[in-house]
């Protein structure tokens, strides 16, 4: 999963601003429990949040299923001298040293496990690992925004180094999103077109309810993306505050 899009996953990404999220996360650890001294940053992809908080003084353990997201991690760590330990596990799968005082999945990671069963699993064991009374703070994507803005839309993103076709296939029954990139890049004189396909899905908030309360994390708040503000009907991103009760 993920092998070819890591090769063009920051340049497409470049809107994102890391900086400003993992502030705003941080100050969620504050408000509602502590800033995290050893954090584990699940689905880090190319450590764009690992690296943010590694640079405020955060010990981070980065975990992902894709071993060439990693592998662009650790260049992306290195670059800046960063020192983050990056291990290849999926979600469901992890298998740490030892506890951790917080954690973190963000940009709609665990909207990509399809299987309800495998996102129980992978916050059981998220829990497992996260000390009593610690958060663990995540954002998902909303039933409207795979409704309403990715749907059955194509997308096409120009840039320097690759022109990209994001054509999306919505079940509406099975509340899923079927993604289709077309990746088309410049070798010489010629284009060379690569292709990657992966899912999202959209649980609701019983659903993540249940899941929670079976991995005892307790929701603590719930907020509109980047906000501290309740959702409301066109939120497309909603950022989970949950403690992992004693």
């Amino acid at each position: 999963m993920y092998s070819i899009f890591a090769d063009f996953y920051d340049e497409l990404t470049y809107d994102v601003d890391y900086k400003k999220r993992t502030a705003y996360l941080m100050k969620l650890f504050k408000k509602y429990g502590k800033a995290p001294k050893l954090l584990l940053d699940v689905a880090c992809g190319t450590g764009g949040f690992s690296n943010e908080f590694a640079k405020l003084g955060v010990e981070v353990i980065g975990t992902d299923i894709s071993e060439e997201m990693l592998g662009i991690a650790r260049e992306n760590s290195a670059m800046q001298g960063l020192d983050v330990l990056y291990l290849c596990q999926a979600a469901e799968e992890l298998d740490l040293y030892g506890t951790v005082d917080g954690a973190v999945c963000c940009l709609d990671s665990l909207n990509h496990i399809t299987d309800y069963k495998k996102l129980c699993k992978a916050l059981q064991m998220v829990s497992l690992f996260l000390e009593p009374d610690c958060l663990f703070i995540f954002d998902v994507n909303t039933e409207y925004k795979h409704r309403e803005v990715l749907g059955d839309n194509v997308f096409v993103m120009d840039r320097e180094q690759v022109y990209c076709v994001w054509a999306n296939a919505y079940n509406e029954k099975k509340k899923t999103v079927d993604i289709m990139l077309d990746f088309f890049v410049k070798e010489g004189e010629v284009y060379s077109r690569y292709s990657e396909e992966f899912s999202e899905r959209a649980y609701t908030g019983d659903e993540l309810a249940s899941a929670l309360e079976k991995a005892g994390l307790q929701v603590v708040e719930i907020f509109d993306d980047m906000t501290e503000k309740p959702l409301n009907d066109k939120s497309q991103r909603a950022i989970y505050v949950t403690k992992k009760v004693k």
